[in-house]
């Protein structure tokens, strides 16, 4: 298993920021898009907020490939459709690269 954590800011108004925290409520998420969470070989996904910054920690397969699941994603309506649903909601790290949303963090402690 592997874990990976990822960060990505949210547009800083209180609305918006309601709005996203109601899309990821379990009874209006979207069943496609869980679907195309555990064909990519995700095993668990939590995202939490502190203002305006999301922290999202990933448990996938041994056989998880974010380039395959990029490439799944890209292929299926549905997940285009919540990419730019959230994106009304999202905006990247200042150091993100053009066209990158969450952002993959690099662990420095560990206990």
């Amino acid at each position: 298993m592997k874990r990976y954590c990822l960060a990505l800011d949210l547009k800083d108004d209180p609305q918006l920021i309601a709005q996203y925290e109601h899309w990821h409520k379990a009874e209006n998420s979207w069943p496609e898009i869980r679907k195309s969470i555990l064909d990519a070989e995700i095993l668990d996904m939590q995202i939490y907020r502190t203002g305006n910054r999301l922290f999202m920690i990933m448990e996938t397969s041994d056989g998880y490939e974010a380039k395959r699941k990029e490439a799944m994603d890209a292929l299926n309506p549905k997940v285009q459709e919540w990419e730019q649903l959230m994106w009304l909601f999202q905006q990247p790290l200042p150091w993100a690269k053009e066209g990158e949303k969450w952002v993959l963090m690099k662990q420095i402690f560990k206990l």
